[in-house]
């Protein structure tokens, strides 16, 4: 009677993701065909976020006939084009950025030397005076602004340039 006693089959807790791989390693196990940015997996030529736990989900989107498709288009292009995260996006000072801080602070410092009151920037005259003639003049915040951001680092500059004359 012992022999036909039926016992359970062995429990499978082991879970089939791949618990310690970093997107890093994907990218060297996979080649030249992925890229990690910000702790994601990338897709280069599809530039779509791959999961990097589950080996399976890699090979299949690599077969798959829309990567072969767009890695043909991506080849005839020659050029890179890789997707950033949203916080490398953030990160990027551009140089309309840059320039429209330029502007403000000199519009600023203008106001401070000639004396003219920064609420004469909330004006309606002003205001289309600069938009129409100022290059990134419209970018110039209103009289409130200007005071808390650019005052601040008008004067800090001021007495720099002062103290670096007085020595």
């Amino acid at each position: 009677m012992e022999r036909f006693v039926v016992t359970a089959p062995p429990a499978r807790n082991r879970s089939k993701t791949a618990l310690y791989v970093t997107p890093l390693d994907r990218v060297t196990e996979f080649g030249g065909e992925l890229h990690e940015d910000g702790g994601k997996l990338f897709c280069t030529s599809c530039n779509v976020v791959l999961n990097h736990v589950r080996k399976s989900a890699i090979s299949d989107h690599l077969k798959s006939k829309t990567h072969t498709k767009r890695k043909a288009e991506f080849e005839e292009q020659n050029v890179r084009k890789k997707q950033r995260p949203l916080t490398a996006s953030l990160q990027y000072n551009s140089t309309a950025q840059t320039e429209k801080v330029s502007v403000i602070q000199d519009f600023v410092k203008m106001c401070l030397e000639a004396n003219i009151p920064l609420e004469k920037a909330d004006h309606p005259a002003v205001r289309a005076f600069l938009s129409r003639h100022v290059k990134n003049g419209g970018s110039i915040p209103k009289s409130d602004k200007l005071r808390k951001a650019y005052l601040p680092d008008g004067y800090e500059n001021e007495n720099q340039l002062l103290s670096s004359q007085d020595c």
